[in-house]
């Protein structure tokens, strides 16, 4: 069971004051007249899928915008996975609920899942939910990066995984680079640094400073210097807590009291009274620990002037480290640790300069090895994506018309940081420009009938035909695209007749394994759809607005015959729409049963 969009909500949006899509897993075409706000539909899929707010699409009169989707993804999907991440939660019948608003002031918020969340978290999920093909998707398809990309989903996991450990080499060749350069360039300049450094060590390794212990010296020295007020004040406690040390009956001591009553206790006759002769043992038991503890202080006291004369002396080394290095002894041991790891990175020695120029060196030979692994897949799915984009176009009323992918080296510039030796064309050496997607540049280009230069796409097909091939290469694509829900806004622009006919087909055909949303102005695509919807536009009072309509039956044979210029009044048109339907029907009844959900 595959995710699919299953409903989209829109308020506020555009032209369109309220309206509820209900989109069925397979074809699902949207039609209407010219200004009706059939864009507005494409433009609240870009929402949910995280795109860019504009305050200018709220609706004249309304507080905001807002688009809501309901997703069936099934658990264990990678958008379910990407919805649990955010702490989103499905409803009661596994539905995954998405919501974008957008304010007049151009604020806008998510949710997902009954949750608020970033507008990140709805892109991540649309990542792996839709892909939305337009004109400006059709341009996109013009730069050489964006080639590069659909030959390299073409390719499949095997290119992927070879990228991933291009991307690594080279991340880990280009750090070697730049350090070497850098080493080099500021040899001197590290070399000052690396010496006041490794004096500062030296510095604190011959003083030999120990965690913490700058505070252990200030209670020790403390407890020096007034050796004789804490013996004075520590044996007239021990005095009072365990009396006179001669035995004196005068001088008893909290000891001796307690335990004259104690004993008093223990001999009466009175139950009440002996009951309270354990407690006072307990504080008997507890002074007694002090008493000792007390004595135990007194004879450690020390008021040896050469002991405290040997602290202060040991205070005064520490504090010349921490004047210079850090507050305190805790932190001149961190600076000394932050030290040792900068030294290893400051050695310009040539043993060091000739170890990373060794190890620079291994990289771009693993490098170099792995680029020309990436050119040798990309070279044979080119030839692979070549041919079967062409034959889709054969079906596509361009029969003569044929498709190579071109897969060549991008060479260096002078200066180029990043070029990388590889084999040249004559069997030498030579250097090409090592980017994060590899060495090559791919372009994509088309000869429009037999003996024609083949010419870069872009050059060689008009408007409708670059929409042709765009179609083209997303059903070539389409058993590698993970993503469920294909959603095309007038791909079908400047086309007609039988070439029509043909994209409507292709379009059916790519529903069998995805949902297909198609923004449409001809009948001959929308006569292929499992689901017809039509934006109706009106004027009540002054105020336009625009709803969404599911047709089917006779209602959908006259949005059929006014597509066709305007025939909706007549009989003729009628006629022309349902044999259009019908052969719409026949075609895909006899492809087969289809696949759903």
């Amino acid at each position: 069971m595959r995710a699919v969009l299953a409903e989209m909500r829109i308020e506020g949006l555009g032209v369109i004051d309220e309206a509820t899509l209900e989109l069925d897993p397979g074809l699902t075409v949207v039609t209407g007249e010219t200004g009706a706000g059939k864009t507005m539909v494409v433009t609240g899929l870009h929402l949910l899928s995280g795109g860019r707010a504009e305050a200018s699409r709220v609706r004249s009169g309304a507080q905001r915008a807002a688009v809501e989707g309901r997703f069936d993804a099934p658990p264990g999907s990678s958008a379910a996975k990407v919805a649990a991440d955010a702490g989103a939660e499905p409803d009661e019948d596994g539905a995954l609920i998405a919501l974008r608003t957008v304010n007049t002031d151009g604020r806008s918020r998510a949710h997902l899942g009954g949750r608020s969340v970033p507008v990140g978290v709805l892109s991540e999920l649309s990542e792996q939910l839709i892909a939305v093909h337009g004109q400006n998707d059709q341009l996109r398809l013009l730069r050489p990066v964006e080639q590069r990309a659909v030959l390299d989903r073409f390719a499949g996991e095997e290119l992927l995984n070879a990228l991933s450990e291009y991307r690594r080499l080279r991340e880990e060749w280009h750090a070697v680079s730049t350090e070497l350069v850098e080493r080099t360039a500021r040899s001197r300049e590290m070399a000052r640094e690396a010496d006041l450094l490794r004096h500062g060590l030296a510095e604190i390794e011959a003083v030999a400073p120990q965690p913490g212990e700058d505070d252990e010296l200030v209670a020790r020295a403390r407890r020096l210097a007034d050796a004789d007020q804490l013996r004075e004040a520590a044996s007239g406690a021990a005095f009072a807590v365990s009396g006179s040390p001669e035995g004196d009956p005068d001088a008893p001591g909290a000891l001796g009291m307690i335990a004259d009553a104690r004993h008093r206790l223990e001999s009466s006759e009175d139950p009440r009274l002996r009951e309270l002769a354990p407690r006072l043992a307990e504080s008997e038991a507890l002074l007694s620990d002090v008493g000792t503890e007390l004595g135990g202080y007194v004879e450690s006291l020390d008021a040896d002037p050469a002991e405290l004369e040997k602290v202060l002396a040991r205070q005064a080394e520490l504090k010349g480290l921490t004047r210079k290095y850090a507050a305190d002894v805790d932190g001149v041991l961190a600076w000394a640790r932050e030290a040792e790891e900068r030294l290893t990175g400051l050695d310009t020695s040539e043993e060091a300069l000739a170890e990373l120029d060794r190890r620079r060196g291994e990289l771009a030979g693993q490098l170099a090895e792995r680029a020309q692994v990436l050119t040798s897949l990309r070279v044979r799915a080119a030839d692979r994506f070549a041919k079967a984009v062409t034959g889709e176009l054969g079906g596509l009323a361009m029969g003569q018309a044929n498709v190579e992918l071109v897969v060549s080296t991008r060479w260096s510039e002078p200066g180029d940081p990043h070029a990388l030796r590889v084999a040249g064309g004559d069997g030498g050496d030579a250097h090409a420009h090592a980017g994060p997607d590899g060495i090559d540049d791919v372009e994509l280009r088309m000869s429009a009938h037999d003996g024609a230069q083949p010419l870069p796409v872009h050059k060689a097909a008009s408007g409708g035909e670059l929409s042709r091939v765009m179609l083209a290469i997303e059903v070539v694509l389409a058993h590698s695209d993970p993503v469920p829900t294909l959603v095309f806004d007038e791909v079908d622009a400047g086309v007609g007749g039988r070439a029509a006919v043909e994209i409507g087909r292709r379009l059916a055909r790519l529903a069998t394994s995805h949902q297909v949303i198609v923004v449409t102005h001809l009948a001959q695509v929308a006569a292929f759809a499992d689901r017809h919807l039509v934006v109706d536009k009106s004027a009540r009072g002054g105020v336009t607005r625009s709803d969404v309509r599911m047709v089917a039956d006779k209602d959908r044979v006259v949005e059929l015959a006014r597509m066709l210029a305007g025939m909706d009044s007549t009989e003729t048109g009628r006629a022309h729409a349902e044999e259009l339907l019908g052969v719409a029907e026949a075609d895909k009844a006899g492809g087969g049963k289809r696949k759903r959900r």
